[in-house]
């Protein structure tokens, strides 16, 4: 399997290049930016890239992932609920995409935003059973994604919660690779170590701890920061349903 984490400063953010080196085929996850760093790795590698992954239509910076897609011929895939206006391969919760030994397993986690998704990952030439999670702004170091971005803060708390007992039910042993880092707009107590355990942020992730729905919420509604500069529009423009600037 290969595995290349590209981390960004402006904006904050973590993006993945995941798949099978053996049958030459992986996926690129959250890019932000230019797209020759992920064609680069792409060539040197030797692993196309076939698929192109949002986990959720983000609020802080405009996404790169149709202008990857469209140069590579991958497939754009984002979740079933994303409400955009231009064709995409839709996910649902339970399905797989199998790229050679590797096999992505999609899992509806919507709170930070209604259409968010999480991966978990395996490697078969290593086992059957799960070793990771790209986690986007679900579950990221020392804490969970805001939830008032797309829609109300109680709403997506609500919804935030039960993806956490999702992920809680997963062994405690899988890492933890999310979608941003210390600096991100979209947590409030973000690590600057941009790789976890998920068995660690049970025991030491104040957010991911608490077992109360209603203290759950009340924590997550308690001293909300300002929203990112233009989230609306930002979010808007990733929708397909505003010029991007």
């Amino acid at each position: 399997m290969i595995l290349r984490q590209f981390l960004h400063l402006e904006p904050v953010g973590i993006s993945y290049l995941l798949g099978c080196g053996g049958q030459s085929t992986g996926m690129v996850v959250d890019p932000v930016g230019d797209i020759r760093p992920y064609l680069d790795v792409s060539e040197a590698t030797g692993m196309k890239i076939d698929y192109v992954v949002d986990t959720h239509l983000h609020a802080d910076h405009i996404s790169a992932a149709r202008v990857l897609a469209e140069a590579t011929g991958a497939r754009y895939v984002l979740s079933e609920r994303a409400d955009v206006a231009f064709p995409f391969t839709a996910a649902t919760d339970g399905d797989e995409i199998v790229m050679g030994n590797v096999v992505v397993r999609i899992l509806a986690t919507p709170g930070h935003t209604p259409e968010h998704i999480t991966l978990l990952v395996t490697d078969r030439t290593r086992a059957e059973e799960p070793w990771f999670l790209v986690t986007g702004h679900t579950l990221m170091i020392g804490d969970v994604g805001r939830t008032e971005l797309a829609v109300s803060a109680e709403e997506g708390a609500c919804d935030l919660f039960r993806s956490i007992q999702k992920l809680k039910a997963l062994p405690d042993h899988l890492q933890v690779f999310p979608g941003a880092f210390a600096g991100s707009v979209c947590g409030r107590s973000l690590s600057a170590n941009p790789i976890s355990t998920l068995g660690f942020e049970k025991r030491h992730n104040k957010a991911f701890a608490i077992e109360n729905e209603a203290e759950f919420i009340d924590f997550m509604l308690a001293d909300i920061p300002p929203a990112p500069p233009e989230a609306a529009r930002l979010r808007a423009a990733n929708s397909g349903r505003a010029v991007q600037e």
